[in-house]
């Protein structure tokens, strides 16, 4: 048996030094406080007091003498009856949360807190949302998509928060081992340094990405039992919906699958499902491209690069697309990152800098 944790004592209500006590009593017709306390390592008055409290809970028998020797109780009368005590006491539990939760229910106002939950407050989102992640054990389904905040809005993305600027440490809103983790982000997403990290952080631990555009909303279905979504996409800022109605959960589970299915798969880690020509490996760029390239990858749109740099929207996609061309890629967002992987946003002029030479 397992002497180092409360094993199989846990749901028992023993503590781990009186479960190892009745292991050693068990093996053995009887032996004294001493004896025990050898056994098992630890000093003479703490084996006293487990042995103390196996003789409260029925499970050991103090035999008279000197020294006082203890034996213990037949093991499947003695803790059928202390489970038996604690399943009793579990469904008393039960039936009180039931109670409590009714209470909950008749103050928590009209909107059927058992259907729907209302989350105003940053700091409600980002614990509930925590909560749920934790207590996920198959799946957990979430579309990404712009704005993005610091704070409860990467919780919406990748199974870890953040809050000012700092990740939670590592498995604090993590998921746990064994849960699929399936994610579709919009393209437009994918034009920012944090957008980019955040993406990576969620397929680090295997989880599946694909990139769809036009998202219709931020999304995340834990288990198909709860999802959690913004009250106002474009206002994260005005909290979220805790929804639990299975109806409605059903349809957002639709929702997600009709648009996992037409999102492009994508690979953060290894990236070899990204075809690189073999001239993207050994060709370099003209100044104006890399100009370009620099400024899309800090999400600023076609329109706004030829305004900055005094050329025409043409112009940019056309640089653009010939970078795309060289790298093999297929997307804005793989343009952006394969640009970086090669070097060439190293030692990019500032927008400032690029508008001064035009």
């Amino acid at each position: 048996m397992d002497a180092t944790s409360a094993g199989p004592w846990a749901g028992t209500g023993l503590d781990p030094l009186s479960g190892r006590v009745l292991e050693f009593l068990v093996g053995h017709p009887a032996a004294d406080a001493g004896a025990v306390a050898e056994a098992v390592g630890v000093p003479a008055d703490e084996a006293g007091r487990a042995l103390r409290t196996l003789e409260d809970e029925l499970l050991a028998i103090r035999i008279a003498g000197r020294p006082t020797r203890w034996r213990a109780g037949p093991p499947r009368s003695s803790l059928g009856s202390l489970l038996a005590r604690r399943r009793s006491e579990l469904a008393q539990a039960e039936l009180y949360m039931e109670q409590l939760h009714e209470v909950y229910r008749s103050v928590s106002g009209p909107h059927a807190p058992h259907l729907v939950e209302v989350l105003e407050r940053a700091e409600e989102v980002a614990a509930r949302y925590g909560h749920l992640l934790k207590a996920s054990r198959r799946e957990v389904l979430h579309l990404a998509k712009p704005p993005y905040v610091t704070g409860t809005e990467t919780a919406y993305g990748d199974g870890r928060d953040r809050q000012d600027g700092r990740e939670r440490a590592a498995g604090e809103t993590a998921v746990h081992d064994g849960v699929r983790l399936r994610s579709v982000y919009d393209t437009e997403g994918f034009t920012d340094e944090m957008s980019l990290e955040t993406a990576l952080r969620g397929t680090a631990g295997g989880g599946e990405l694909r990139l769809s555009s036009g998202l219709p909303v931020k999304l995340v279905v834990f288990d198909r039992t709860t999802a959690l979504l913004p009250v106002d996409s474009d206002q994260p800022s005005a909290g979220s919906l805790v929804i639990h109605a299975p109806a409605l959960v059903a349809v957002l589970v639709a929702l997600f699958e009709g648009l996992w299915e037409r999102a492009v798969p994508m690979s953060l880690e290894s990236r070899q499902d990204w075809p690189v020509p073999r001239q993207a490996r050994e060709a370099d760029i003209d100044e104006r491209t890399r100009e370009i390239l620099h400024l899309m990858a800090t999400g600023m749109k076609d329109d706004a690069i030829a305004r900055v740099l005094g050329v025409s929207r043409r112009t940019v996609q056309k640089h653009v697309s010939e970078a795309g061309t060289a790298l093999g890629a297929r997307t804005r967002f793989q343009i952006a990152l394969l640009a970086a992987e090669r070097g060439w946003l190293e030692q990019c002029p500032s927008p400032a800098e690029s508008v001064a030479r035009t």
